[in-house]
């Protein structure tokens, strides 16, 4: 299986190669990706992420954890270690649905949906955390939102997909999956404020041709949006109000279904002045309905406030921000990488693992300044041969301004900190470190990087 994998990562380099410079969707390539929500705090935009998982059978999800990936510049993504898993909830039976988190006074507040040991059907609960990094905790050790507390629930999963919003200083949650509930929160987060309340899903004035699942609250010149997946095979809708409690009016088509992934799930949000739609398709090597891939598009809202119809492109063109080369940045800083995978643990945190001969990472928009360069550093374990990391500017048979030679080290978590002379270069570059080396695999492990004037 995991040989099969390989050649179709192979293949699908090949049969990419040539938009490789353009090439940011899907966002993320060293894991499966679903149901992305992001927010913003402070200078930084914050991706969760459900993690779908390689060895998911070919006709059910498996989810045990979610993912953290933040960007300041919208085309490279670093990640981080796994803030949250279903076993930090002693009533989740193992499936990491659909999830979001927000900000109030200081804490993180994390809703996320899963199928419920000791209740019927999907419930919701909540984690906290005092940085959104995490690690998260379970805030109630039970759900806060189960299948039997409303007499209108029709279906054990009625209480999918999560979306939080704080407007005007109260807090609103939004659900559901066949169903469309609300509910207000209290200001502690981890309490209802008001009894639930049951949309019409099947009127057409407010959601147009159906409401399957997915709902994502968002907000833009006064007007509320919420966005969300429709039909079996499922496509992005919209439907807008003047107010968080509606009523809705049906707004119309986000994006129709694309590609293998039978689900969909939107988030919008505003970044750096920029307005973005997250969604999932599986366009990975292998991907399907049960390995999705997170992508995002850069779009602006019509002069009436209507939101355009969308279709997947190669993503996000024009940074929000530089990358600065002189300072450290994780290995896991990536804005496309081919045939690696990505492990952690409590000494380094996330590292690039899996290193196979030719498999490279890209960095886009770094700026080195005017003042040129001297030195590379990278940190780095190998237990066998080791390999080199070619550094090439601009493509990948691109200027090779540098080699770092990776000798045999010791054991995998022997790390050592290496260097090399690189030639001077200035002005604003994408860098690919191309990894080269022999049998066994992998090749080494690669922690973080840095250049020196």
């Amino acid at each position: 299986m995991k040989k099969n994998f390989r050649i179709l990562q192979i293949l699908f380099a090949l049969a990419t190669i040539s938009s490789i410079a353009n090439a940011q969707n899907p966002i993320i390539q060293t894991e499966f990706t679903g149901d992305p929500a992001p927010i913003v705090y402070k200078d930084t935009l914050f991706l969760y992420v459900g993690h779908d998982e390689d060895s998911a059978p070919s006709n059910a999800f498996l989810m045990r954890e979610y993912s953290l990936f933040t960007t300041t510049d919208m085309v490279n993504w670093t990640a981080h270690k796994t803030p949250l898993k279903t076993s930090d909830f002693k009533w989740s039976a193992g499936d990491a649905s659909a999830a979001q988190c927000i900000e109030r006074n200081g804490k993180f507040y994390w809703y996320i949906s899963s199928l419920n040991r000791t209740s019927p059907g999907v419930s919701v609960g909540v984690a906290v955390s005092d940085s959104p990094y995490g690690p998260f905790k379970d805030a109630l050790g039970r759900a806060l939102v189960t299948n039997n507390m409303t007499t209108f629930a029709k279906h054990s999963w009625d209480d999918l997909d999560p979306t939080v919003m704080i407007d005007n200083g109260q807090a609103y949650l939004y659900w559901g999956n066949n169903a469309c509930y609300w509910a207000k929160l209290n200001e502690d987060m981890l309490s209802l404020g008001s009894p639930i309340t049951a949309l019409n899903i099947f009127d057409k004035a407010a959601f147009g041709p159906d409401f399957e699942e997915a709902p994502w609250i968002s907000k833009k010149n006064g007007r509320y949006y919420m966005s969300y997946a429709s039909t079996a095979v499922e496509s992005i809708h919209y439907t807008t109000s003047k107010s968080i409690e509606g009523p809705w009016e049906y707004g119309g088509l986000i994006m129709p279904h694309i590609g293998k992934s039978g689900s969909n799930h939107p988030a919008i949000i505003d970044y750096k002045g920029n307005s973005y739609f997250f969604y999932h398709n599986a366009a990975l090597p292998n991907g399907g309905s049960f390995r999705r891939s997170v992508c995002v598009e850069q779009f602006t809202y019509n002069s009436d406030g209507s939101i355009p119809e969308m279709k997947m492109t190669e993503g996000v063109i024009k940074s929000v921000g530089k990358l600065n080369p002189f300072k450290r940045t994780e290995a896991e800083t990536i804005a496309w990488s081919q045939g690696l995978k990505l492990e952690e643990n409590n000494e380094v945190g996330v590292y690039v693992s899996d290193i196979h001969n030719d498999d490279y990472i890209k960095v886009r928009e770094v700026d080195f300044g005017t003042e040129g360069t001297t030195k590379f550093e990278a940190n780095v374990s190998s237990r066998f041969f080791g390999g080199q990391i070619e550094i090439h500017l601009d493509s990948l048979s691109g200027d090779l301004i540098g080699t770092l030679n990776v000798p045999y080290i010791g054991d995998w978590n022997d790390w050592r900190l290496l260097t090399t002379d690189v030639k001077t270069i200035s002005g604003i570059h994408d860098l690919y470190f191309v990894f080269k080396g022999k049998t066994p695999h992998p090749l080494f492990q690669f922690d973080y990087w840095k250049f020196y004037k």
